[in-house]
């Protein structure tokens, strides 16, 4: 396996580990109430409390080992870091729940402004793995930035009217492919404006 294929392997591994240990530790003790620190923590609480760490522990793993971690992992560790730790401090789910709305939210807002000063900041994320003329570039970051718009307020809806076992598969699950089906349904723009083929 070549270098580039090992250190995509791990940042994978590093992005879906945490994920995983959450989802897995909260179907465990979903229906549970876990006495820890003196404290009566739900399903939920407790996987939060395993999924900060780990969050953390694999943002530095990033770092020292792939000597890289993009503003959006740094982003993305300051709300895990905050709204977990509010969720584990306050022992309340609506913290840790809004979070990716606020995620959504954020990256919407500055696709959107590079928009507007015609410029992609999705390229400078993107730029390697998806080769695109300017044109190109810009209707995708146009569109990902209403995505991201649609998803922060399908996350309000689902959390909201919606159990908390619901909104874990949803967030475990549902974004996931949904993030999956939206770049699927872009292949007319990865055709017309991919330069790939030049």
């Amino acid at each position: 396996m070549s270098e580039e294929n090992e250190n995509t392997l791990l940042k994978n591994l590093l992005e879906y580990i945490p994920i995983a240990v959450f989802f897995i530790v909260f179907i465990l003790f979903k229906d549970d109430v876990v006495v820890l620190f003196g404290r009566d923590l739900s399903g939920f609480v407790l996987a939060t409390l395993a999924f900060v760490p780990l969050v953390v522990f694999a943002t530095a793993i990033s770092w020292i080992v792939l000597k890289e971690v993009s503003r959006v992992q740094l982003l993305t560790l300051v709300l895990v870091v905050v709204f977990g730790g509010m969720t584990i401090f306050f022992n309340d789910e609506r913290f840790l729940k809004i979070k990716p709305t606020l995620i959504y939210s954020l990256f919407s807002i500055i696709l959107l402004i590079g928009v507007f000063r015609k410029t992609s900041y999705l390229e400078a994320l993107l730029g390697k793995a998806l080769p695109l003329s300017y044109d190109g570039w810009m209707i995708l970051t146009r569109r990902m930035a209403y995505f991201f718009l649609f998803l922060a307020a399908l996350n309000e809806f689902v959390w909201r009217t919606q159990s908390t076992e619901v909104w874990v598969y949803f967030k475990t699950f549902g974004l996931t492919v949904a993030m999956f089906a939206f770049f699927i349904s872009q292949y007319s723009v990865f055709k017309t404006y991919g330069t790939f083929k030049d």
